[in-house]
């Protein structure tokens, strides 16, 4: 859902009051209101972590087919980002 859409609805939370001095000091800062930031900050944080269990659950499913690396893949994988891997 896009910001500023008319199908909105209020929620509370209870965060820590330093975290509510955080985000009045960055809407002061950014000349917008807590509420758009705090929606697009949870936005952004629930895009991330559909992702996130989306790449688990296809991985997961890859696993229950069977479908691992082998050992010279992983140490292949590893190699090119400079690490050595002892077998």
């Amino acid at each position: 859902m896009a910001h500023g859409e008319q199908d909105s609805t209020t929620i509370s939370i209870r965060v820590p009051a330093a975290m509510r001095e955080q985000l009045e000091h960055l809407a002061e800062a950014t000349g917008r209101s807590k509420s758009f930031l705090t929606s697009q900050a949870l936005e952004d944080y629930l895009k991330r972590e559909a992702w996130q269990v989306a790449a688990i659950k296809k991985g997961v499913a890859a696993a229950e087919r069977g479908e691992f690396a082998g050992d010279d893949e992983v140490a292949k994988r590893f190699a090119k980002r400079g690490v050595k891997v002892a077998r």
